[in-house]
């Protein structure tokens, strides 16, 4: 076993986009393994708030209990405490925002699965795009599209000498950027730790094959780091759903807001 090992590994190196973004499922290209695990996280998030809430009680079952956890932590943690009292009607989708992030996230680490849905840049540009139209639409109804773009560009008690220079600011950082930069961080940190369990994991058999002896017990080290990273960004991946959803709630809540 490990004599095929190696040579396959010494095939597949370095590491090409092949390894990063899986071709389609059954030789075809119109539904790949990212599309597949992408659905799966969406339907684990729906069977599991189905049945936990299917027969609710008063003296909670674990389900029940970790369902109800789960929305408190985001309600009470999030909702509340960054946006508010107005934050509670944004509740569920925060919470189903972070259990879907969290759960695509944490299929990189699970055997089989090994990689994330958002590590490809267009699911997690689609979740930012969602966020900025829901914070831009709900500020927009509730201040009316002149207010809500005045006191999106002009900040309180900023001297109208210094227009000239905040506003393009103010409007490339809320209208521009925000979208982009809620992308990016959540795409660069599952790509990196793609690619990181990749190379340490794939490099252990590239080594237990090298032609130098001497190189080959250095496998046992790049796979002993590749398991500790796997820890590592299991960690990661429920850091950056917080993340995503904290910054959502953050944007909504100067949406909302009588002065930004």
């Amino acid at each position: 076993m490990i004599r095929s090992a190696a040579p396959l590994a010494q095939d597949h190196w370095p590491p090409t986009v092949h390894e990063f973004f899986p071709p389609g499922l059954g030789g075809g290209s119109w539904i790949s393994k990212i599309t597949v695990l992408l659905w799966i996280g969406i339907a684990v998030v729906i069977v599991f708030f189905l049945v936990a809430y299917r027969r609710p009680t008063i003296v909670p079952t674990r389900t029940q209990w970790i369902a109800e956890s789960i929305y408190g932590f985001i309600r009470d943690g999030v909702a509340r405490e960054v946006i508010g009292a107005e934050g509670l009607r944004f509740a569920p989708y925060l919470t189903s925002l972070f259990c879907f992030i969290a759960i695509t996230n944490i299929f990189g680490v699970i055997p089989l699965a090994q990689i994330s849905p958002n590590s490809h840049i267009a699911f997690p540009a689609l979740l930012a795009i969602v966020s900025y139209v829901m914070f831009h639409y709900v500020g927009i109804r509730k201040h009316g599209l002149r207010k809500y773009i005045r006191q999106s560009l002009i900040l309180p008690g900023t001297p109208p000498a210094m227009y000239g220079l905040l506003i393009p600011l103010e409007f490339l950082q809320t209208f521009i950027t925000r979208p982009f930069t809620l992308a990016l961080r959540l795409f660069a940190n599952m790509f990196a730790g793609h690619l990181i369990l990749l190379v340490f994991t794939m490099g252990g058999f590239v080594l237990l094959g090298a032609q130098t002896v001497l190189l080959r017990p250095a496998s046992l080290v790049s796979w002993a780091l590749a398991i500790g990273l796997t820890l590592f960004e299991a960690g990661v991946a429920l850091l950056q759903a917080y993340v995503f959803v904290l910054l959502t709630a953050s944007y909504l809540q100067g949406a909302l807001a009588e002065e930004h």
